[in-house]
């Protein structure tokens, strides 16, 4: 099979992620004697600044780790909470809406990467925070090659920076311009930001693990939180309701969340074990897939065909429809949505045509709820936004759209963010999968003092008691971020993940099949022409969906496109090259691998 890059194989260390920048700054770490962890870490900041558009430091990330030395994964929850003061009588009694925003201060939760990058690092690491924080500030205060993506992103939303927050535009229009792609594009006041934080770290202690404490204080205690707790209280801007809105982030939101290490949800599949977030995630729908999946002999019907690409889509448009009903950050019935008994009872629901139903199951004779979702379609009248007001740019996160690749600019002009992802290996055998997001520079207005803006995660949850999902101060939106680790026959074996949305975990579970049924290598199976359904609602403003929509890119065999067709599914046939975004690393015998997503011309393995 062609592939545009090889595998990578060698038995040092490897970093995949999706700008070479980041990989390269992961390596370098590798390279003077950091492991996997702190190599994460340096990588996961530079993406920050290479990719501006897709993550910010106002943003969240989920990590998955092998430990070597614990012979265990474990999960870093890097994912803030809901101000205590977002209730859903605040947005729907007081302020008039029935949407979480999906622009400007409502939306903000607290961010949490930084507490997430720093309890790795603390914890599983070995660097003082001088030392990953440096290529951060290197290239916040230098410039990095500005990408097509952000040169486009910026220009789609220039005239909403210029008429509605100025503090944006003064960080992203350089001279007033939108940068050229190609050009340098630098970020100063984030730089300082990140100096005087190396500095108080410093000062406070002599030592990596007093640094690392008094750098987490400065940023949930001290001057950034202090900054962004005046921010959100005594500014207001124009957000995608058509309206103006403060925040609702105080100082003491952000003193009392801290980042967490918890157990992952795990499945058994094929001599495989799958480990993903908790359902305060997307995560565990990738096990519910390979729970559907457990009894249908994909590699007889061949990687690709239509057989194939049917099997797969229904699996996932029930795992999906599970999720609206019972994921979110509370007691989630996991167990028995992974139980055997249940998910043969789902599999028959997989008929020989598509479905167009949403179709939840009952797990444990529970009776599923579903929120009240806006009408299927692409709606230009969106809830939360009344006829006649103007709605700004930059709504929402993901990432697909007709034959726009992984940046959307949706029919009234709305251009949507997306994530990053990055993956290690070292030669001692740690392991990590993080997939950074949130805090897009299009998210919300940039607070001067610190150079990055909040993060909109707040629109994942759903303005109605009772569901899941719903709206409760002191809770994790029901995020889509959802880095991947696998073992084989128990031994660990690959970390991986894409940005994406809701597509990450119908991306991520499609390469995984394609290694593991297609008998593909790691490299084949990102190249492999991708696939996924819009089939269920967004977890993003506006919340539509687009039941029985399925995306498929034009290098799929056209007999297979025209079988899919008569079988009812609604193919939406997409460029060659647009659809997803993955990379990854393994441990392979005695050799370390890696491969990284061509498309989008940025995503990189490096290692020997």
């Amino acid at each position: 099979m062609f592939t545009t890059r090889p595998e990578l194989s060698g038995d040092f260390g490897m970093v995949a992620s999706t700008h070479w920048l980041a990989s390269a700054t992961g390596m370098s770490v590798l390279e003077r004697g950091g492991n996997a962890f702190d190599a994460a870490v340096a990588a996961g900041f530079v993406l920050q600044v290479a990719e501006p558009h897709l993550n910010g430091p106002g943003g969240e990330v989920p990590i998955l780790l092998w430990s070597e030395a614990e012979q265990k994964v474990s999960v870093v929850c890097g994912q803030g909470v809901a101000p205590a003061a977002a209730t859903i009588e605040r947005f729907t009694d007081e302020l008039g809406l029935d949407i979480v925003p999906g622009t400007g201060l409502l939306a903000a939760t607290v961010p949490g990467a930084f507490g997430g990058w720093m309890l790795m690092l603390e914890r599983w690491g070995t660097w003082k925070l001088a030392d990953v924080l440096a290529p951060v500030i290197h290239y916040a205060e230098h410039g990095v090659p500005a990408l097509e993506r952000i040169s486009a992103t910026i220009e789609s939303v220039a005239g909403m920076f210029k008429e509605d927050w100025p503090t944006s535009a003064a960080t992203w229009l350089p001279g007033g311009h939108v940068p050229e792609p190609g050009s340098k594009l630098a970020n100063p006041v984030l730089a300082a930001t990140y100096r005087k934080l190396v500095a108080e770290a410093e000062a406070a202690s002599s030592t990596r693990e007093g640094q690392l404490a008094a750098a987490r204080k400065a940023w949930y205690e001290g001057f950034v939180a202090e900054a962004i707790a005046d921010f959100s209280a005594k500014t207001a801007w124009r957000d995608s309701s058509g309206e103006v809105h403060g925040g609702l982030l105080t100082g003491d939101d952000l003193a009392g969340w801290s980042a967490t290490v918890e157990e992952p949800v795990t499945f058994d599949y094929h001599g495989y074990t799958v480990a993903k977030t908790g359902p305060w995630g997307q995560g565990p729908t990738f096990l519910q897939q390979l729970a559907l999946l457990a009894d249908s002999d994909l590699g007889a019907m061949g990687h690709l065909s239509a057989d194939y690409i049917h099997t797969v889509t229904e699996a996932a448009k029930l795992a999906f429809a599970d999720r609206e009903a019972w994921y979110g950050d509370t007691d989630v019935p996991m167990s028995d949505l992974l139980d055997p008994a249940y998910n043969a009872e789902r599999r028959r629901l997989i008929g020989a045509e598509a479905s167009f139903e949403l179709r939840p199951g009952a797990p444990g004779g529970r009776t599923p709820r579903l929120p009240d979702f806006p009408a299927p379609g692409t709606a230009s009248d969106a809830p939360g936004i009344s006829g006649g007001r103007r709605a700004p740019q930059g709504v929402g996160e993901p990432t697909v759209g007709r034959n726009t690749g992984e940046q959307v600019v949706s029919p009234d002009g709305r251009v949507k963010g997306d994530t990053c992802h990055l993956d290690v290996v070292d030669r001692h055998g740690n392991m990590v999968s993080a997939t950074p997001s949130g805090g897009w520079l299009q998210s919300s207005p940039t607070i001067p003092e610190l150079g990055f803006c909040l993060g909109t995660r707040g629109q994942m949850f759903w303005l109605q008691e009772g569901v899941a999902a719903a709206l409760r101060p002191g809770t994790r939106p029901r995020t889509t971020l959802s880095p991947s680790f696998a073992l084989r026959d128990g031994k660990p074996w690959l970390a991986f993940g894409t940005p994406g949305g809701d597509q990450q975990d119908q991306w991520s579970p499609n390469f995984f099949l394609a290694v593991v049924h297609g008998k593909l290598n790691l490299q084949e199976a990102i190249d492999a022409p991708m696939f996924h359904t819009e089939h269920f609602p967004s977890s993003f403003f506006p919340r539509a969906s687009r039941p029985g929509v399925l995306h498929v890119e034009d290098r799929v065999d056209p007999g297979v496109l025209a079988e899919l067709r008569r079988r009812g599914h609604e193919v939406e046939v997409q460029d060659s090259w647009t659809l997803g975004r993955l990379s990854a690393v393994a441990r392979d015998g005695a050799f370390l691998k890696a491969a990284a997503n061509p498309r989008g011309a940025q995503g990189y393995a490096v290692g020997r």
